[in-house]
């Protein structure tokens, strides 16, 4: 029962003469005691990001729900406002700290010629006034949260052109709101962007794309309501909105560090820092104004060298360098933005964030390489790896996205892989088998459950957590064990300082106690339909089901008149393989626009009304694509994760 449900449900049978069980899932001693200890050592006394994030605020939007034309709510920013007064027992006391700074929202002014709308989105929109209207710096993720930026921008600064847009790097959150700048794009404005962007942004999590987002539905707590027993943030924001994503290709492409534009009378000077938090990415600057924007490269929190929700490892030598360079290309900056959080002001204050930031990451790295060399496993350097004093007692570097505990484990899979060498794990038994020889060999489930039991009672939720991990795996209709995992999981939660592990930990929770939570609504995209047709032949072939083929073969060919383009595909030997022109002699041939075809393959959207229209034609044998469809596999959007 959520909590507000449970409270109804006491205030509505508040004359039964029977007392209400305590909740099994309420903090327990040894949590309390865990986030007493956290906020005694807590470096409270800090106060510089309370005045940082409170900076310059000039008003928030009237109404706090943003809703999307069909009326339906993608955002509520009064969902956020609870985090205020005294941790409580279910909230790790830094993170609390945390979630109350990321709730400021609204406008904000920066400098007398920068602005910034914070809190309607997991990241924020920059707007810098130039000589005849508005620079837009990352557009945010959905249309609608950044269509509700906009207004409240044009209503307490005034309505103006958008004459340039610029994009700091290749992840949606930074480019997917663009939509609601097109109709006030300046004629010949430009959209400036990183060598690279572009099919960074539309390659990127392509591939693996459904399993990236089931999994990321885990690290952003999707399935939870906001709140002190729920999702209190994400760590470098308060979440991610679920609306219209488009995306507008750039324009300019910055390819060198040195780069200097003049946009709308505003000079911009460019560092490219390709490969450090996104494959595209780079810093700018306003130096006649001495404000720098550090992108995504800098934040309010350590970040993830491995993202939970799956992705390329990044480079965590090359992120420390990248910040170095930037210590000296940004030197006397007075005024630094970033793509989330809060600025920060004064030189001395900037070159010491940077710093400071700047060695978390080179800690990381060199230690974690430092310890492999002596052989030690990524486990087990980052059961022992801790940052030195001086680092950890700032805000910025605190696990609040990012974690050592999961970012050494990274670097050592950047350079050795998962494999740690032990023949052992050459060829690991599947989960489900493992999970039941290892509950035989303990005695069997009700063994194991009091095993579990006896360490959730003694506080050690995480043995407690890895036991009954086995026996639901061995066992997924053991309620028992389900709720015990649950409880653990829990615990684990209300102590985390890590945003990303509460969600993770309380989703898990969720899925054990009630199901696998369908997600509400769902996003709209254009994207799918930047997809270059090789990425589109790359996506299919991962959905090729070789037990649907069996020992057939077909060639398909595809014409494209809008771009000018033809390819062909062949099916052999339970493989897709695709090249382009047209090769041999196909079975059949389609002549349609190309984002006709990635409708009809990636949204179930057919094409016998194009084809009886004339829009595209086929030729051939009548039923080679629709053989061609029958191969495919779907993928699961809801696979379960802490059951098989």
């Amino acid at each position: 029962m959520r909590p507000r449900l449970a409270l109804l449900a006491s205030l509505l049978l508040g004359s039964v003469a029977h007392a209400a069980p305590a909740d099994p899932d309420a903090p327990t001693e040894t949590t309390r005691a865990a986030n007493a200890a956290a906020l005694a050592a807590a470096p409270m006394s800090d106060k510089r990001d309370e005045d940082f994030a409170g900076r310059g605020f000039v008003a928030m939007r009237a109404d706090p729900l943003i809703k999307d034309s069909d009326g339906r709510v993608v955002w509520n920013l009064g969902q956020w406002k609870f985090a205020t007064g005294a941790a409580p027992d279910t909230v790790n006391p830094s993170l609390w700290r945390h979630a109350g700074l990321l709730a400021k929202s609204g406008l904000f002014k920066v400098t007398d010629r920068i602005w910034q709308v914070r809190g309607f989105d997991i990241s924020n929109l920059t707007f810098v006034r130039g000589e005849k209207g508005w620079i837009v710096i990352d557009t945010g993720t959905t249309s609608e949260t950044a269509g509700a930026a906009w207004a409240l921008v044009a209503e307490k600064l005034g309505k103006a052109p958008v004459t340039a847009i610029i994009y700091t790097h290749s992840h949606a959150d930074h480019f997917g709101g663009t939509g609601a700048f097109v109709a006030d794009l300046a004629p010949g404005a430009p959209i400036v962007a990183p060598k690279g962007f572009r099919e960074a942004a539309v390659s990127e999590n392509v591939i693996a794309g459904p399993a990236m987002a089931r999994r990321a539905a885990y690290q952003f707590g999707v399935p939870l309501d906001p709140g002190p027993r729920g999702t209190v943030n994400s760590g470098i924001g308060l979440a991610v909105p679920v609306g219209t994503q488009t995306l507008v290709p750039p324009t300019k492409e910055i390819e060198t560090t040195g780069t200097e534009l003049v946009l709308d009378g505003v000079r911009v000077r460019f560092q490219v820092t390709p490969s450090t938090e996104a494959p595209a990415e780079m810093n700018l600057g306003f130096p006649d104004w001495k404000v720098a924007d550090l992108a995504e490269n800098a934040n309010v929190s350590q970040h993830n060298i491995l993202t939970p929700r799956g992705a390329q490892i990044r480079n965590a030598r090359g992120w420390a360098q990248g910040l170095t360079e930037a210590i000296d290309f940004f030197a006397g900056a007075e005024v630094m933005i970033t793509s989330h959080g809060w600025p920060r002001f004064g030189a001395g204050e900037i070159a010491d964030y940077l710093a400071k930031h700047r060695d978390a990451y080179a800690f990381l790295h060199d230690q974690t390489v430092r310890w492999m060399n002596k052989g030690l496993t990524g486990p087990e350097i980052a059961a022992r790896l801790k940052l030195p004093a001086a680092l950890e007692k700032e805000w910025y570097d605190r696990p609040y996205y990012g974690s050592f505990a999961f970012n050494a484990r990274a670097v050592y899979q950047y350079y050795l892989g998962w494999y740690d060498a032990n023949p052992v794990h050459l060829a690991p038994l599947p989960a489900e088998d493992a999970a039941k020889r290892y509950v035989a060999a303990i005695g069997g489930a009700a063994k194991v459950r009091a095993l579990a039991k006896a360490a959730f009672d003694k506080g050690d939720y995480p043995w407690a957590a890895e036991l009954l991990d086995k026996a639901v795996f061995a066992d997924p209709g053991d309620q028992a064990a389900r709720t015990l995992l649950a409880s653990s999981y829990r615990q684990m939660a209300w102590g985390s300082e890590n945003a990303l592990w509460r969600n993770m930990y309380l989703t898990g929770a969720q899925e054990l106690t009630t199901g696998i939570k369908p997600l509400a609504g769902g996003g709209r995209s254009t994207i799918a339909t930047s997809l270059p047709p090789d990425d589109l032949f790359d996506v299919l072939a991962t959905r090729l089901d070789p037990d649907r083929v069996g020992d057939v073969s077909l060639r398909l060919g595809f014409t494209f008149p809008d771009r000018n383009a033809s390819y062909t595909l062949v099916v052999a030997n339970g493989v897709l393989t695709h090249r382009p022109g047209i090769v041999g002699a196909p079975d059949a041939t389609l002549t349609v626009r190309y984002p006709d075809l990635v409708n009809a393959l990636l949204r179930g959207q057919p094409l016998a009304a194009r084809i009886a229209s004339g829009d595209a034609s086929f030729a051939g044998d009548p039923t080679a694509l629709q053989r061609f469809v029958t191969y495919l596999d779907r993928p699961d959007p809801l696979f379960p994760i802490v059951t098989p």
